[in-house]
């Protein structure tokens, strides 16, 4: 019996270092300490021809000019764009993603990137560490013996082990200095629908075109990365030729390095959220809004502007982040937030309409995580066709959706309030 006691004292001991350097560990990362409030007032109305200038200056975003050549919706139109982008480089492809797994698309990126690079064209990747974790040495090896020079973004290092916690988060695929792809899709099978969450479907999410000087400004983000990565950044004029047009204005918002004084992307929703006079429209599979941006939500519906929420509901791949976004439903639905939870699959475009006239769109997900941790990339504009894809997208997904009702949100299992709450205890990690 005394062997027993003694066995327990030190599993008891063993728990309290665990739970000591978890302690420590998220205090140091800042966990525990008082949030800023941001506060602004008499933002422009995105019709305003001061609201681009407003909107980039506060969060540290490139203004150049771009057009829309491309929209894409679900997996298998988003990766026949981007394998076709692939078929058509003469001189270079740059790559930067987050998340890579094993199967169909891994591969046929690969055969098309391979044969690419076998005819003489630069290929240069960015990638995940984390995020493509999955994938065997083998195949990156395949890579680099056509030819392929890759990079992994951020490996653990012991010297500053908590660097790891930052992520590149970006999906950018960029075609000769003329062409450029973004969006919020992986390479993964997952998008479509063959996960471990029992999709009835393909996963919603889309891809645009750009080109024009725009593509100029995202060479040049990407070299940034390059550099991080040890990568030699190489300004070509072929390739990074930012011509003047006639083009829109566009905005690019790089979350690069961001912390919890300085988030850009978190600027860009906020300032975005205040200049609204009609309508928000927000869609973010991880939905985690702060207490000041829940605030500006509840503040924009009693001022009388359309206030719609598209996320996931319970089919999604990080269900303790549900739990954790539906306890914050409450003020929301209160004040008449609508506030729709995809049913088919997995919800994972990112997107904000403003009235009838601007759009926001990326990598970046409506919480901390993207706020304050990773590295994003996203896309401002007031492009018509832009707009007119973005609201379309919103209606298919409203009609796919549930629209959450604030008496049955009430009537949720205790169980799952109380694995909520202890998650949001970590939110400014998730």
């Amino acid at each position: 019996m005394s062997q027993f006691y003694t066995a327990l004292r030190w599993l008891g001991v063993a728990a309290l270092v665990i739970a000591g350097v978890v302690v420590f560990i998220l205090y140091f990362r800042g966990t525990f300490r008082d949030r800023i409030e941001y506060k602004i007032k008499n933002v422009p109305a995105p019709r305003d021809p001061r609201f681009p200038l407003a909107l980039a200056s506060l969060s540290n975003s490139v203004t150049t000019s771009g057009r829309l050549t491309g929209f894409w919706v679900e997996s298998e139109a988003i990766n026949a764009a981007r394998l076709a982008a692939i078929r058509s480089a003469q001189q270079a492809i740059h790559f930067e993603t987050f998340f890579m797994t094993p199967g169909r698309r891994v591969n046929d990126l690969a055969d098309a990137l391979i044969e690419r690079a076998q005819a003489g064209v630069e290929v240069e990747i960015v990638v995940d560490q984390y995020g493509a974790k999955k994938l065997s040495r083998r195949y990156w090896r395949r890579l680099r013996a056509a030819g392929i020079n890759i990079h992994f973004y951020n490996d653990f290092n012991w010297k500053a082990p908590v660097d790891y916690f930052a992520r590149t988060h970006r999906k950018l695929l960029l075609i000769d200095g003329k062409v450029g792809l973004i969006g919020g899709a992986g390479i993964s099978d997952y998008w479509d629908g063959r996960d471990n969450i029992q999709d009835t479907g393909p996963w919603y999410d889309f891809e645009m075109r750009w080109e024009g000087e725009v593509v100029a400004a995202l060479e040049g983000m990407f070299m940034q990365h390059w550099t991080y990565v040890r990568g030699t950044a190489d300004l070509d004029p072929q390739i990074f030729n930012p011509l003047p047009n006639d083009d829109a204005i566009v905005l690019i918002t790089a979350g690069d390095d961001p912390s919890y004084r300085a988030s850009s992307v978190r600027a860009l929703f906020q300032v975005s959220i205040s200049a609204a006079k009609q309508r928000i429209w927000i869609a973010s599979p991880y939905f985690i809004p702060d207490e000041n941006l829940q605030t500006e939500l509840v503040s924009a519906k009693n001022n009388g502007i359309d206030v719609r929420i598209l996320t996931n509901g319970s089919q999604c791949d990080k269900k303790f982040v549900y739990y954790a976004s539906c306890e914050l439903y409450g003020d929301l639905l209160k004040a008449g937030v609508k506030i729709y939870e995809y049913q088919p699959s997995m919800m994972h475009a990112k997107a904000l309409l403003l009235d009838n006239y601007w759009v926001s769109s990326g990598s970046a997900n409506f919480d901390p995580r993207s706020f304050f941790h990773n590295d994003e990339l996203d896309i401002s504009s007031a492009d018509e066709q832009l707009v007119q894809n973005i609201e379309q997208f919103f209606l298919k997904g409203f009609t796919r959706s549930e629209q959450i009702d604030r008496t049955q949100w009430r009537k949720r299992p205790i169980w799952q309030r109380i694995v909520g709450r202890v998650v949001l205890f970590f939110q400014s990690q998730l």
